[in-house]
């Protein structure tokens, strides 16, 4: 595999007929993951740039899972004193059924079982964010879906998603062969690498939807974090 443009393969999670008790088992172990490889950080410091000195913030996340990123945010929150409101969107029964189960956000957040782009908001989020949902989509989707969050989002948005490398693409295959016990993660966690990005593929994809104000910078462990302020 050369790395040098993305796979397409499809995920095993994006299949239909996926029993609960799987994608309970692989939402676990995804969080553990994030949490230990720096995933939840990144996307706190997605959250913190885009939050400024605000007291009180909507925050929507599209692809939510299992809602191990917005538990994460919520809980900084709640230390830092932030009044947040958020919603979660996932076009998965099964997904949402497991966040709701969160005790984090039992009391402060919406979920939405729907195409992330159906939905059609009262009041605009005040941030719109993903992290590793963008790596689904074909780059077609992606120009769309940008211009999604970017009309949508009243602050602005950012996106925690992978670099395609084939260092990070060994080191995942490894860790999980050898740590899980999830067969979706097993597979899943390697074709999530090589169907990153490279900042370049990051910076045509903001141009081509005139997305003009993107900060893109890369993060350990093999990520890349894109944030877009609206100009005031």
């Amino acid at each position: 595999m050369r790395f040098t443009s993305r796979s397409y393969q499809k995920e095993l999670l994006d299949g239909d007929h996926i029993p609960f008790a799987d994608i309970r088992q692989n939402m676990q172990e995804l969080n553990t993951i994030n949490t230990l490889l720096g995933g939840h950080a990144i996307t706190l410091k997605g959250f913190i740039a885009l939050l400024g000195g605000r007291k009180k913030i909507t925050v929507c996340e599209i692809g939510c899972g299992g809602g191990d990123n917005l538990t994460a945010i919520v809980k900084w929150c709640n230390k830092q004193g932030v009044d947040i409101t958020c919603i979660g969107i996932d076009m998965k029964a099964e997904c949402i059924a497991f966040a709701e189960e969160q005790p984090f956000l039992k009391r402060t957040t919406t979920w939405i079982v729907s195409d992330y782009a159906d939905v059609i908001f009262d009041s605009k989020p005040d941030i719109i964010f993903s992290s590793l949902f963008c790596h689904h989509f074909t780059n077609e989707q992606l120009i769309r879906q940008l211009q999604w969050m970017q009309l949508n989002s009243q602050i602005g948005f950012f996106i925690n998603d992978l670099h395609r490398h084939w260092l990070a693409y060994q080191a995942i295959s490894i860790l999980t062969k050898l740590f899980s016990s999830s067969y979706l993660v097993k597979n899943d966690a390697p074709l999530s690498v090589a169907r990153g990005f490279l900042k370049t593929e990051w910076e045509t994809l903001c141009e081509q939807a005139h997305i003009s104000h993107a900060v893109i910078k890369w993060k350990w462990a093999f990520r890349h974090l894109i944030t877009s302020k609206h100009a005031a």
